[in-house]
């Protein structure tokens, strides 16, 4: 995400609804209604007041015929937004801590170091 995108905060609620629009592309709030209905028990009213939040977010854009909705913006932008505020609130904006704090949590796979190696690489070949 560059500084000219708008950041636009949702709840994780409204991702949820993002993320079947993400998943399957664009969908009548119908279909997403009974994806959310079938995945977390929400009712019809629920799914469709999260779609209004997401269009008044501009997070979704509705179009005729029947309320089709597709996802204004791209996962990887909500993704940036999420980590960015993951790591101020809890982590004091360090991401090294947050890597350290994840590690902790589980063991990796050589692959998985490999490919950590590999990035840390990268980054330190860019800085």
């Amino acid at each position: 995400m560059n500084e000219n995108q708008q950041t636009v905060k949702l709840q994780d609620s409204e991702i949820k609804v993002m993320d079947v629009l993400w998943r399957q592309g664009d969908l009548p709030a119908k279909a997403i209604a009974d994806l959310m209905s079938a995945q977390v028990g929400w009712n019809v009213n629920t799914t469709y007041t999260l779609i209004k939040r997401c269009i008044a977010k501009g997070a979704i854009e509705r179009t005729e015929p029947k309320f089709m909705c597709h996802a204004l913006i791209p996962r990887a932008q909500v993704q940036v937004s999420e980590t960015r505020e993951l790591l101020d609130k809890i982590f004091d904006g360090a991401a090294d801590k947050l890597f350290a704090a994840l590690l902790d949590q589980k063991a990796l796979s050589k692959g998985e170091i490999e490919g950590l190696k590999a990035l840390v690489a990268r980054l330190d070949e860019e800085a």
